[in-house]
């Protein structure tokens, strides 16, 4: 049986909030939280640990590539998770997902596919950002 510890978040570094709306891609390091709305691709700068958190009122209206995932809030876009992508109750995916490691509470909808791939680094330009690393892994086998 495999045994799965808990995410560990890196700091949140940037937060958008409720009554922001960003039009345009944002590239980002370390955490992001979004309790807003961005209308543009989010993607997680390479070997950063990046974590993007989307809350119950957040939602990003375009391509999402970072190397964690956190959702209760809405993607309109595929989703390219080079590690782990945890979708809860709220969440709502309209697009693709592809993810190394995926979690779903009861209650999330993924409208289109979900696609686990072991080696997703070249389709979510972080090559490179899980290979090699003794620290990141999150998973125990």
């Amino acid at each position: 049986m495999t045994k799965v510890k808990k995410l560990k978040l890196p700091p949140i570094a940037t937060v958008i909030g409720a009554d922001t709306q960003i039009s345009g891609d944002v590239s980002f390091s370390s955490g992001m939280h979004i309790d807003g709305i961005v209308k543009g691709n989010v993607t997680g700068i390479p070997d950063t640990r990046s974590t993007l958190v989307i809350s119950h009122g957040g939602r990003v209206e375009g391509d999402v590539k970072v190397e964690n995932l956190i959702l209760d809030g809405a993607v309109i876009g595929d989703v390219f998770a080079c590690n782990r992508v945890e979708l809860a109750a709220g969440a709502k995916v309209s697009g693709t997902v592809h993810y190394a490691l995926l979690e779903m509470a009861m209650g999330a909808r993924v409208n289109g596919q979900l696609i686990h791939a072991e080696d997703i680094g070249d389709k979510c330009s972080l090559k490179g950002a899980t290979e090699g690393k003794s620290d990141t892994p999150d998973t125990e086998y």
